[in-house]
């Protein structure tokens, strides 16, 4: 298949302002801003057509042509990543499959990328699929505490037999009874904020109002199962180090610490 990488991105976060330009320090303490580390991971995906930044601000796209990657503007009135991506598809030649990589999961292992397209393409029928990992207990402690403070740490995501999204939650999910973290492992997993998506499952998702679960959650995946379209998702392997994403300030310190046991320069 002929799949493409988009990665969206936006200055106005609500969390973070200005969070695609926060530089971060790598392995040998060099910085870079966070949608160069982000493009950086995109592009050790094998075997994709391409890699484009999907932007409304000028500020970003400076920035990403200065370290060389495609833009492609989208109109400031996208209000989530995927409409971004629906909006950023008419300027792209008819690509078989759209991978939404998003602008603050830098820590994103490549294999996950693959996993989605393996699954696309073994699965025709499918119109959307997204990634999640088994959690380790240490990590879904670690999550409460945050929740606690009330601080986002993380999207957990309940499934079916088949594998199929029932309901993703910035909340933990599912609930979690006494005994259920002495192991190792726990019943959680979290969601890789990463998609893949057929051109109709776009169009379909850029035709629809924002549903009020989605509103409330905060959480742009929501809109498809509230349309009853179903979002396959795909249990991968749970790499040695913490994956984080770039919510707040305070995730800047143990992002660092990831890419440096990551050995990402």
């Amino acid at each position: 298949m002929n799949s493409i990488i988009l990665i969206p991105a936006r200055f106005a976060s609500t969390r973070y302002p200005g969070k695609p330009l926060v530089e971060l320090k790598g392995a040998g303490g060099s910085p870079k801003p966070l949608i160069q580390r982000s493009v950086e991971a995109a592009r050790r995906v094998p075997g994709v057509g391409g890699v484009f930044v999907t932007t409304d601000d000028q500020r970003i796209a400076d920035a990403c042509q200065a370290f060389g990657v495609g833009v492609i503007m989208t109109s400031p009135q996208c209000r989530n990543g995927t409409e971004r991506c629906a909006e950023a598809i008419a300027q792209l030649h008819e690509p078989d499959l759209v991978v939404n990589f998003q602008g603050d999961a830098l820590l994103t292992p490549p294999g996950f990328v693959s996993a989605l397209i393996d699954h696309m393409a073994a699965n025709p029928d499918a119109a959307v699929a997204t990634p999640a990992i088994r959690q380790r207990s240490s990590e879904v402690r670690a999550l409460q505490a945050e929740e606690a403070a009330g601080r986002v740490g993380g999207t957990s995501v309940v499934t079916d037999h088949q594998g199929r999204a029932l309901y993703f939650s910035k909340k933990l999910i599912p609930y979690l009874p006494a005994h259920s973290l002495d192991g190792e492992y726990s019943p959680v997993r979290l969601h890789i904020g990463i998609y893949a998506y057929r051109p109709r499952a776009l169009a379909s998702y850029a035709s629809l109002p924002p549903s009020q679960l989605e509103e409330l959650e905060g959480l742009e995946q929501l809109r498809f199962l509230a349309a009853g379209i179903p979002v396959d998702v795909v249990e991968v392997e749970t790499p040695p180090f913490t994956l984080r994403e770039l919510n707040n300030p305070e995730d800047v310190e143990p992002i660092e610490a990831a890419l440096a046991m990551a050995g990402l320069e």
